[in-house]
């Protein structure tokens, strides 16, 4: 039987959220197989489907920019190790200079590289460095998203930040005609979509034809595990698996959910509302959301030596 490890049982309940023994049993079921422990907890009823991303913490910004023309916009995150450093004024301002210049960057190493838009004379890394002299602790540029609307199309990419630079998503929408994209309806529409994504945390897709089939494939293997089904007919039990999974990809997607505005509609009802309103047919193109800390996970080492204090009483 495969070793169960403390680091081993701390990666499994970061990755689900389950209790610290769950996830020893599970490890222990599975060979210490991380990904068929996660679909074994879940089998039974252990853990929740959607990501805990309110299990995982770390210190910063996540912050935009969008050019005037609403064309261009920019979703960065950058880390810092205290909220009391977030919460500084010389941090935020650094994060919003980066976020500016971030508009000519595909990726955080081309950020890096570039020169200051403050001092031409040094590297954006550079400038870096010494904002972490100055403010005392060390800082990251973590990750970014650089939208543009692609030449010859029209639309819109807008974003919207909640809890106060701990959520952040930009989106880019779509449509046919300069006119539409420069209406406010259709802006409007674009902010309240981004909002939608922010409030939704298990949404990664826009729709369910988005969603590749072998997702849709693992979750059928996991609700056909699912002890309550064990005794079910074999006809009855393919009727609420495809009934669970359907109901499962759908809040998976953006445009089946219940708009947060108004629970009575949801967002393909919103979408279509602003369709008739103006005249032209609106496409969500992607969106991409950041939550602050999402996959980090702080004071590991302290973390990890309470999972083994409490492997040791078992």
């Amino acid at each position: 039987m495969a070793e169960i490890t403390a680091k081993m049982v701390q990666e499994l309940r970061r990755q689900t959220g389950a209790g610290m023994m769950d996830c020893k049993k599970a490890l222990g079921e599975t060979e210490g197989d991380l990904t068929k422990a996660s679909e074994w907890l879940r089998q039974k009823g252990m853990v929740a489907a959607g990501k805990k991303s309110d299990r995982v913490t770390a210190e910063g910004l996540v912050d935009n920019y969008i050019q005037a023309d609403g064309k261009t916009g920019v979703l960065v995150e950058v880390n810092c190790q205290t909220d009391f450093v977030a919460r500084n004024d010389a941090f935020k301002d650094l994060v919003q200079s980066l976020a500016q210049q971030a508009i000519t960057a595909d990726t955080v190493d081309a950020l890096l590289e570039q020169p200051y838009a403050a001092d031409s004379s040094i590297k954006v890394s550079e400038a870096i460095v010494q904002s972490i002299a100055k403010i005392g602790e060390n800082l990251n540029v973590r990750r970014l998203a650089n939208y543009h609307v692609a030449d010859g199309t029209e639309g819109a990419v807008d974003c919207y930040i909640h809890t106060g630079g701990r959520v952040g998503v930009l989106l880019e929408l779509g449509c046919a005609s300069a006119k539409v994209a420069e209406s406010e309806d259709f802006k409007g529409l674009a902010r309240n979509l981004a909002m939608q994504v922010a409030a939704c945390p298990n949404v990664e897709y826009i729709n369910v034809g988005e969603i590749p089939e072998a997702i849709a494939s693992k979750e059928k293997e996991i609700e056909m595990g699912r002890d309550d089904l064990a005794n079910k007919p074999d006809n009855i039990k393919e009727k609420i698996v495809q009934g669970r999974i359907d109901k499962r990809l759908k809040e998976m997607t953006l445009v089946d959910q219940p708009y947060i505005k108004d629970q009575n509609m949801s967002v393909t009802e919103l979408i279509g509302q602003t369709v008739k309103q103006l005249g032209e047919d609106v496409t969500v193109r992607r969106f991409t959301r950041f939550i602050l800390g999402e996959g980090i996970e702080k004071k590991e080492s302290n973390f990890a030596d309470e999972v083994a204090a409490q492997m040791g009483k078992m």
